[in-house]
């Protein structure tokens, strides 16, 4: 007698698949589908990725307030360049107030703009205007004595082989 699980050599029959399996292949799939293999089609369809990462703890990140760069770069410039830093900062407060915001850097170089401008006007009529007119009162005065010797002028002593003619 023979086991149906081993047959005897030499008899020429197959051994039966093991169950659940088909001797045939499966039929083969329509274009651009992968082939079923058992699994259910679903696993094929679109990849499941994880849901994204909660934002981190802290203030949100904040838009970008129009002008704010250029009220930055204007206060720096109120310094050193004035006029410019004038009109960079009245722009940049103009695009801050269109989108409804307030820009402080805009408003400080303005401040200080105008501040050092007229600081710098004052400057220019009690310190330059008197020395560059001390020099015309020096050649007139020169000039009448002959460019010779020493001539009083406004109470300091003035020589006038100094002066240039």
């Amino acid at each position: 007698m023979t086991d149906p699980q081993s047959p005897a050599p030499g008899d020429g029959s197959v051994p039966p698949p093991p169950p659940g399996y088909s001797t045939n292949p499966p039929p083969a799939p329509a274009y651009g589908q992968p082939p079923s293999y058992g699994q259910p089609q679903e696993a094929y369809g679109q990849p499941q990725y994880a849901p994204a990462p909660q934002a981190p703890y802290g203030a949100p990140a904040s838009a970008t307030i129009p002008g704010r760069t250029m009220g930055i770069v204007a206060f720096i410039l109120s310094f050193f360049v004035q006029l410019i830093a004038l009109i960079l900062g009245i722009v940049a407060l103009v695009q801050s107030r269109k989108a409804g915001h307030k820009n402080g850097w805009a408003l400080a170089a303005i401040i200080i703009s105008a501040v050092l401008m007229v600081v710098g006007v004052i400057l220019l009529f009690a310190i330059f205007i008197p020395l560059i007119t001390f020099g015309t009162e020096a050649f007139q005065a020169c000039q009448a004595v002959g460019f010779e010797g020493t001539v009083t002028v406004r109470g300091l002593p003035v020589e006038c082989s100094n002066i240039n003619r």
